[in-house]
């Protein structure tokens, strides 16, 4: 029972070369959740090396409370998902923690983010550094332009040095209206405020940086920095064919005593929920197996989809190949269309 993530290890590299090139000394990675399916210590480790060569500094350090903080004197800056996550961000790195907490961790060392007063009283007795959320059109959390004074000064209040500011953009759209987005918080920041955008591409960037060049930008990137936008040809998921058992039409098998639709094979594939495989939600909407419902799957062979006969369970799915229908052989690999980041692979395995 495996499932792999096979990457084109030349490829993939010159990718992440590329990707870091095109965006410059702007760049801030992102390693958080399941590190993108590769876990996050491997990508920490690539990012303690030279391999992404990032000029780390934010600006000038001493600049007061204008978001500028002292990031000319930190280790790399990365960014991370929660507090939970800072404990395996290496010591060359000074992680940046993008969701907001309501305990306050143990220590300084982590950036953390704050996107209301709830938030900055959470950190009550906490002296470290923050990044300010402001609010954009994905509705999360962030201050508004009416509330982003009061939070300024409860932040200043708290004794807490204010690193920078950050809005996080939604994927809906284009870099059109993101960059809007971005222009119409300009004039409510002080002119040498550090600001944290995410979501665009290195032109846009490139551009927004260009329009406002006394002023200081980053970008967030995680998905386009490792895998590719879409997902690149490098990256390849896959899963093993354990067992096949013919059926026919009217059968019965599964967890759930599924019924077979069709004549065919019984497919046992080592790959479930355990894993974060799921199947898509069935159109229309009920049973997979139920009348009507089309068994929408994440495993393909030789191009063609493999109907699931009931949703992936713990570390084995079924799926059921029709007669005259392309059939993978035990120990074949089917391929497993899932986002990676919520993918837990078995194994990682490198060309």
């Amino acid at each position: 029972m495996t499932v792999r993530l096979t990457v084109d290890r030349a490829a993939w590299m010159a990718h992440l070369r590329s990707t870091a090139a095109a965006y410059g000394d702007g760049l801030v990675p992102v390693v958080k959740g399941n590190g993108y399916g590769f876990g996050r210590p491997l990508l920490h480790d690539l990012l303690t090396g030279d391999l992404l060569a990032r000029d780390t500094a934010t600006g000038d350090p001493g600049t007061g409370d204008t978001g500028t903080g002292d990031a000319a004197t930190r280790p790399g800056m990365v960014c991370v998902g929660t507090v939970h996550e800072v404990h395996d961000v290496p010591a060359a790195s000074t992680p940046v923690v993008l969701t907001p907490t309501l305990t306050a961790p143990g220590d300084s060392r982590a950036v953390l983010t704050v996107g209301s007063i709830d938030h900055v009283h959470a950190l009550a007795g906490w002296h470290g550094s923050v990044i300010v959320k402001l609010a954009s059109s994905m509705r999360r959390y962030g201050a508004t332009p009416d509330e982003l004074g009061p939070l300024l000064a409860a932040v200043t209040g708290a004794g807490l040095q204010l690193e920078a500011f950050g809005v996080h953009l939604p994927l809906a759209g284009n870099d059109t209206a993101r960059l809007a987005e971005i222009r119409a918080w300009l004039p409510h920041l002080p002119p040498d405020a550090h600001l944290w955008v995410s979501h665009l591409e290195p032109s846009s960037f490139e551009q927004l940086r260009g329009a406002h060049p006394t002023r200081r930008f980053r970008v967030r990137i995680g998905t386009a920095l490792w895998h590719g936008v879409p997902r690149r040809g490098f990256l390849h998921l896959s899963a093993d064919v354990l067992q096949l058992q013919q059926v026919r039409a009217g059968d019965t098998a599964g967890y759930f005593h599924s019924p077979v639709r069709h004549d065919g094979t019984l497919v046992v594939i080592g790959a479930g929920s355990t894993h974060g495989v799921a199947a898509p939600p069935p159109s229309p909407p009920g049973p997979l197996h139920s009348a009507g419902a089309a068994t929408a799957s994440p495993f393909h062979f030789a191009r063609h989809p493999l109907p699931l006969l009931e949703r992936p369970h713990m570390h084995t799915s079924l799926a059921v190949v029709p007669n005259g229908q392309p059939c993978p052989r035990v120990g074949d690999r089917v391929d497993v269309q899932r986002p990676l980041i919520s993918t837990v692979s078995d194994e990682l395995e490198w060309t």
